[in-house]
Order: structure tokens, then C-alpha cells, then sequence
């Protein structure tokens, strides 16, 4: 074990920003990582806008120094599910074995399974993941990734 990680979480929802929902999906996501005594050292719900979402990952992993942020929702076909853009926008490189697994691990939800565009990739020392926005498939790709979180932070942080 690499010690502990440092985690940011972002909830990408229009209806959970302007407080229409409670956004339980991302408070359980917070609590997963908190029971495997991650620090969750940011937590913020934002529209789903290009412009929003890209100031949160930048801010997150420059001011906050997460080591993973974890985006949810805003990753299927609406012209509002702009997720995967804006975190291609500040990610250096691209990691799609990890959106893989993510949708591997989603394949009882079909329409995400199907209809996903999730990406995954590094931001400087930050890895950074979308995920779906459902409780089911979220849970169950964060899941899926445990093991991998830890091998590509460390890889991350081993960059010269």
C-alpha cells in the first residue's frame, strides 16, 4: 500500500447544482472513499458546463493536490453531458483501460453500459475519472477501480 490517497469529488448535475435533488450519489461516493480511509479533500457539486467542470478538476488537483478526482454524471449523449470534454480538455494524457473497466463494471445499467463516453486521464500528477451518475453503476465502477486507483497514482507520482 502507497500510503493515503487524496480524493476529489465532483458531482457534474444541473438539477443536483441548483438543489432541485440532493446529490446522494456523490455524498455516498465521499463515504466509499472515506471507509477506505482515503482523504477526501474536496467535494463540490457543479452545473454541467464545459467552462464549470474544467475550473473544478483544474482547481481540485493544483489547489487542493488531490491525487484522484472522481467526476459523476454528464458522460452520456444530452448536448449537457459535456463531462467527457472538459476533462480531456486538462488532462495531458488519456487512460482507456481505466474507462474500460469502468464500463465493464456498469453492464447491468445498459444504457450506460452502451451509451457512455466516460474517459479517464492524467492531469499533471492527477488522475482523473468520470463516472456514471447513477448510484448502481457508480458504486459499482468505483468498485471496480479500487485496485487500479493506487498503481496510478503511484506511476503518477514517479514522473519526472
Amino acid at each position: 500500500m502507497m500510503g493515503e490517497l487524496r480524493i476529489g469529488v465532483l458531482t457534474c448535475s444541473d438539477s443536483r447544482a441548483s438543489g432541485e435533488y440532493d446529490d446522494s450519489v456523490g455524498l455516498a461516493i465521499v463515504a466509499a472513499c472515506e471507509e477506505r480511509e482515503w482523504m477526501v479533500v474536496a467535494y463540490h457539486v457543479t452545473a454541467r458546463d464545459i467552462e464549470s467542470i474544467t475550473t473544478s478538476i483544474t482547481e481540485m488537483a493544483d489547489m487542493d493536490n488531490a491525487d484522484v478526482i472522481i467526476t459523476l454524471g454528464g458522460t452520456g449523449l444530452t448536448p449537457r453531458d459535456v463531462t467527457p470534454e472538459a476533462t480531456e480538455a486538462v488532462c495531458d494524457r488519456l487512460v482507456p483501460g481505466l474507462s474500460e473497466i469502468v464500463r465493464r463494471a456498469a453492464r447491468g445499467d445498459e444504457n450506460f453500459f452502451a451509451l457512455s463516453r466516460a474517459i479517464a486521464g492524467a492531469h499533471d500528477k492527477t488522475l482523473v475519472v468520470n463516472l456514471p451518475g447513477g448510484l448502481g453503476p457508480a458504486h459499482a465502477a468505483f468498485e471496480a477501480l479500487m485496485g487500479q486507483l493506487e498503481a496510478a497514482v503511484s506511476q503518477l507520482r514517479t514522473q519526472e
